[in-house]
């Protein structure tokens, strides 16, 4: 991605200090250099041109050399949405999840889509929907599963490239001749290890620093994989240090297919441990089911955890304990796993973990108890940014607004009900977000999350680039 030109960025920023607490700078400017990155903040001025005057004295910059977003009444600037679990390959059938289990539903409708991506041009279609949607709802970071297709996944990884969105995009690797049919599937663990490693030196070629997309390695889950082509990713892993997504423990059926395929190891978890797949570097999607000592030995060796709330209610497969895992020390993030999910939106993805966290406290009975594991709002929007960030290794580049970081961003408006009940500026859609005036800034958060969607999201950024506008 070339260089872009400085930004100033003036009006209200809000995003998480901690996992509790949600930071507002008022009247506050934060100033971009020609790489994307935050080069200082200001903040608590007697207005914006005292804001951006001091930016640029500060930096020495000519403001005709800089292009300025001021925030008007109404908007605030957000840190963009990570998005650590989405197959980008079913976006197609994003809504259409079926009557039945997950297995069922894999072969029914999943599959299918899939392979029949190997159509490039349908690829094209589909991949470029996926970004432009996502973009639209403020996700500048997404981690895609593709397919197994090398040429479509490289497709997949130079449209994220062109379009700016940050990604990691994994080749599916899926070799089991018991499991996957047999359209659709690796000829060898060594075959699937090799077409992986085409995708690898692809997105080499195209971003050879990984800056903006970065291969992933994707054991699609246990089941549809041999124990010599997990054991070989983990090998990769080693070789290149390039981080892994799979999935654990999403229903209690697969967990018995796991048991059932691989006697020898005592958990989901502990078989992707004795693969060598469990990593600081490993983002386990679901986890819904894990034991105490399998979250145990994820916390030991520093994996990830993707939270897939809206994935987990449409397939019935349960309710992840999001509160138990952070007390177990595992870090979490957010997923929309579309098409599992039938939402591509994070922040929808936000607000049914503070949902499904309440139907976990509805099955506890100690009172105290029942009221910790809810989760706040400043919880789930933490998820959302800083906590998608801890998961794909970037916790210093993207989730807040700090010196150094990147301006991954997007700029949120909400409507104000005037007198007459109307909203200012009926030409432009703010979706069904009313503000009418006396909420504080807490209130006006939660009213976003719980009702916003992507006509709230005006302008989105990609360290420094405009890379969605609505119009």
């Amino acid at each position: 991605m070339s260089p872009q030109r400085k930004l100033l960025l003036l009006g209200t920023f809000v995003h998480s200090k901690t996992r509790q607490d949600l930071d507002f700078l008022h009247k506050a400017g934060i100033a971009i250099d020609a790489q994307g990155k935050i080069a200082a903040i200001e903040r608590d001025a007697q207005d914006l041109s005292e804001v951006k005057a001091r930016l640029l004295g500060k930096l020495g910059w000519d403001e005709a050399e800089v292009d300025v977003t001021e925030a008007a009444e109404g908007q605030f600037f957000f840190p963009g949405f990570v998005d650590t679990h989405i197959h980008a390959s079913q976006y197609a059938n994003a809504g259409i999840f079926g009557k039945s289990s997950l297995l069922d539903w894999l072969e029914t409708y999943t599959f299918p889509l899939e392979a029949s991506l190997k159509d490039l041009s349908k690829a094209r279609r589909v991949y470029s929907r996926c970004i432009r949607r996502t973009l639209s709802h403020g996700t500048t970071t997404a981690t895609y599963f593709a397919t197994i297709d090398v040429a479509a996944t490289n497709l997949l990884a130079d449209l994220c490239l062109s379009m700016g969105q940050r990604a990691f995009v994994g080749r599916v690797c899926m070799d089991s001749t018991d499991m996957n049919p047999a359209y659709y599937r690796d000829a060898s663990a060594a075959d699937g290890l090799e077409a992986t490693q085409q995708t690898i030196d692809h997105v080499r070629r195209i971003d050879p620093g990984f800056d903006v997309v970065s291969p992933i390695l994707t054991p699609r889950f246990a089941p549809s994989c041999s124990s010599e082509a997990m054991a070989g990713l983990a090998e990769l892993h080693r070789q290149t240090g390039l981080p892994i997504q799979t999935h654990v423990s999403e229903n209690p059926g697969e967990i018995q297919l796991v048991a059932q395929l691989f006697p020898e190891s005592d958990s989901y978890t502990g078989l992707y441990d004795k693969c060598g797949l469990l990593t600081p570097r490993t983002v386990l999607a679901h986890a819904v089911h894990i034991s105490e000592e399998e979250a145990d030995l994820i916390a030991l060796k520093g994996s990830k955890v993707s939270h897939c709330p809206c994935s987990n209610t449409c397939l019935t497969s349960g309710s992840a304990r999001v509160r138990w895992m952070w007390d177990k020390g595992i870090d979490v993030g957010l997923g929309t796993d579309v098409s599992g999910g039938y939402s591509h939106s994070i922040l929808e993805a936000a607000r049914q973990a503070a949902m499904v966290s309440r139907h976990v406290a509805m099955g506890i009975e100690q009172e105290k108890e029942r009221e910790r594991v809810k989760l706040t709002v400043e919880e789930v929007l933490y998820l959302a940014t800083r906590g998608g960030a801890r998961c794909v290794g970037l916790e210093d580049k993207i989730g807040g607004f700090e010196v150094g970081m990147e301006w991954d961003a997007q700029l949120v408006t909400l409507g104000e009900v005037n007198d007459e009940g109307d909203v200012h500026d009926e030409d432009d859609d703010h979706g069904f977000v009313d503000m009418f005036g006396w909420e504080t800034w807490d209130d006006r958060v939660a009213k976003w999350l719980f009702n916003g969607d992507d006509r709230n999201t005006k302008k989105v950024w990609v360290k420094g680039r405009l890379v969605h506008r609505r119009k």
